[in-house]
């Protein structure tokens, strides 16, 4: 299995170097790609410096926001599948076995690693940030007749041919829902596993505010429905 991992990343100098040796350390055969989303904060500078233990850097010329950001790095990348890895430390590489392993043993098309769980360690966050994922999830679920228990989760792994056709207009925080709509209406196996979550604060790092939960919510309903 030829693996590509894609990491957005934008003003993340603090973390940005331990994520990619983090990632390295799985020890598996990764084509790791890194997309800076016009970093301010001296991110693309070590970014420079890190190139060898990176296959493909790309720099956007401004913050254009994650899904461009991803939008990119699915562009050039060639594994047969493929992980979307956030460059803070709130998700941990150390997963990557468990999250392939429905697609290595079940032939899954789509993974998703879920927080929620509570079958590994899980850093107890804001409840309201709680209670927004949760509204989504259930919207989702209703809309897309699914039982999955968190949609907002960074890691989503998927087979590359769901590349085909996929055609994402959102290039923000709900480029998340636009995307898992358009794969879920595609019929396709998929599966969830417990991941490990050590969630930031607001002040250590960036959250999706409330006033993307309706921008998420309209995508959702949006592509139920085209």
């Amino acid at each position: 299995m030829n693996l590509s991992v894609i990491v957005p990343v934008f003003n993340e100098v603090s973390t940005i170097t331990e994520i990619l040796d983090r990632v390295r350390a799985t020890g598996l055969p990764i084509e790791l790609i890194v997309v800076d989303d016009g970093s301010t904060d001296g991110t693309r500078e070590v970014l420079k410096r890190e190139t060898a233990k990176i296959d493909h850097l790309l720099l956007q010329e401004r913050n254009r926001g994650k899904g461009a950001a991803l939008k990119a790095g699915f562009a050039v990348a060639t594994g047969d599948v493929l992980i979307i890895q956030d460059a803070d430390l709130e998700y941990d590489p150390a997963d990557y076995p468990d999250l392939l392993g429905p697609i290595e043993k079940a032939n899954a098309d789509l993974v998703l690693g879920s927080r929620l769980s509570g079958a590994k360690p899980q850093r107890a966050y804001y409840y309201w940030h709680y209670v927004g994922n949760r509204l989504i999830t259930f919207i989702a679920r209703v809309l897309y007749n699914t039982t999955l228990s968190d949609i907002y989760t960074c890691y989503k792994v998927f087979k590359r041919e769901q590349l085909v056709g996929l055609d994402v207009k959102s290039d923000g925080f709900e480029f998340d829902a636009e995307f898992l709509a358009i794969l879920l209406k595609r019929n396709l196996v998929v599966y969830e596993v417990p991941i490990s979550y050590y969630g930031r604060s607001y002040g250590e790092g960036k959250k999706i505010k409330w006033y993307h939960t309706g921008l998420v919510i309209w995508n959702l309903v949006k592509y139920r429905f085209v």
